[in-house]
């Protein structure tokens, strides 16, 4: 790691407490790892925020693959964008449903019209962007 910079936080000792559980309960071993995982999560959401950025994430789709044209609709939202899509993955839920996972890479502002696009299509049931950082910029 590089230069470590020790600073002082004063908060509620109820609040801290929580806090201590709720890390424990997600394997930090100290707080310092956990309120760095905080910063670096700040961080990345700012990323996102702003629509030039180069970022990183997924979309998940649920839908009936028997839903008329969805699945031609869905490749054709691909296409129009197939430059933010690092790759995809298809699974057949049962006899009706699909989950479909996209890897989508570019400016934060094509990625989320990507994925509004495409939750939004008729037909699909269940769509979410997970939003992360290409890891440059975090220490």
């Amino acid at each position: 790691m590089a230069d470590l910079t020790r600073f002082g936080i004063s908060m509620d000792e109820r609040l801290l407490s929580r806090f201590d559980e709720l890390i424990s309960s997600k394997g930090y071993v100290n707080r310092s790892e956990a309120i760095r995982d905080l910063i670096r999560n700040a961080l990345v959401e700012d990323r996102w925020a702003r629509d030039d950025e180069e970022i990183v994430g997924t979309v998940t789709l649920v839908y009936d693959h028997h839903t008329r044209d969805l699945g031609d609709k869905l490749i054709e939202r691909q296409h129009t964008h197939h430059q933010a899509i690092v790759s995809t993955l298809h699974v057949h839920l049962d006899a009706h449903h699909c989950l479909e996972v996209l890897v989508v890479k570019g400016t934060a502002g094509k990625v989320r019209q990507l994925a509004d696009e495409l939750i939004g299509t008729r037909g699909v049931k269940h769509g979410k962007l997970v939003t992360t950082s290409t890891g440059q910029d975090l220490a």
